[in-house]
């Protein structure tokens, strides 16, 4: 190797290998253990598993073996959320962690499982009435990825209810990056949502739906603007809408600050909105209109 370049690369490792001053500002080289993400898609995928075994255990469809299965699994979660929690807690400093309260925490999440599976079941059945190109509940739950996100995001929010920080973050981003559905941990979902196609959709941090709510592809439920603290940071208030029961929301309509969308309305695709709908409204774009010609790139 040229002894040039030689020097060069030690002289980078050398002085990557020292916080910089923005990095020991921002505290980016945490001491403790970080949360894995590789133990978290497992615990995703026995909390799958557990929800549907037989179409993801490792018994198949074997009714023999499901419950010996299922309870590997739950097992195997519990042992994975006793590790992940504690590192979520040190991660982000937290002195408060002890090991009694991460024992409080999985086990509340373990009782509260059967009503997640609950909760996710109206779903799948949310979308097998909405949805006419379904064939059945079981090819929804194998292939939807509305499933996947919701899973995820069932999950998520009970932690975070719980109190866990970043590790409910980290299952999102999960769900995201896989379905382009971007759902924050902390929004509140109602029982029988459906997303049609869904990729492009994107849910803030204090959004409330509820219940029978339909969404459609690339709709946002986003902050409209930020109030700003005495240091000019965005303060974390309530900022994103509120959709009441049996809403529909269609392709690429945006619905911005902390507005209500009053129940059994339907927000036309492509629309803007940033005040009160009230219940039982129809909103629509404009009428498209038809011009001869395009000069200048008029209109386009």
């Amino acid at each position: 190797m040229n002894s040039t370049l030689n020097r060069q690369m030690l002289g980078v490792a050398e002085t990557l290998s020292h916080p910089s001053e923005a990095e020991v500002r921002m505290n980016l080289r945490p001491a403790a253990a970080l949360p894995s993400t590789d133990e978290l898609e497992e615990l995703l995928r026995r909390v799958r598993s557990a929800f549907f075994p037989s179409f993801f255990s490792e018994g198949g469809s074997n009714p023999e073996m499901q419950h010996y299965q299922i309870g590997v699994d739950v097992n195997q979660i519990g042992y994975i959320l006793r590790r992940q929690v504690a590192r979520g807690f040190a991660f982000c400093g937290s002195d408060e962690c002890t090991e009694a309260m991460v024992s409080r925490i999985v086990e509340a999440f373990l009782g509260d499982m059967p009503e997640i599976k609950r909760v996710l079941l109206t779903d799948i059945e949310a979308i097998a009435l909405r949805d006419p190109a379904t064939a059945n509940h079981s090819e929804i739950v194998f292939a939807y990825p509305v499933v996947q996100v919701m899973l995820h995001h069932r999950v998520a929010h009970k932690l975070w209810q719980l109190g866990v920080p970043i590790i409910p973050r980290i299952i999102a981003e999960m769900a995201h990056s896989r379905t382009g559905i971007d759902i924050h941990p902390a929004a509140t979902i109602g029982e029988y949502f459906a997303i049609d196609h869904g990729t492009g959709i994107v849910i803030g941090e204090t959004t409330i739906i509820g219940n029978h709510v339909m969404l459609y592809q690339g709709v946002t439920l986003g902050a409209k603007s930020f109030k700003l603290d005495a240091d000019g940071r965005p303060q974390n208030v309530p900022r994103h809408p509120v959709l009441e029961d049996g809403v529909t929301v269609y392709s690429n309509a945006s619905i911005l600050g902390r507005v209500t969308i009053g129940h059994d309305s339907v927000i036309g695709g492509n629309v803007w909105i940033t005040t009160d709908v009230p219940p039982n409204t129809r909103v629509l774009q404009g009428k498209p209109r038809s011009v001869d010609t395009f000069e200048a790139g008029l209109g386009i």
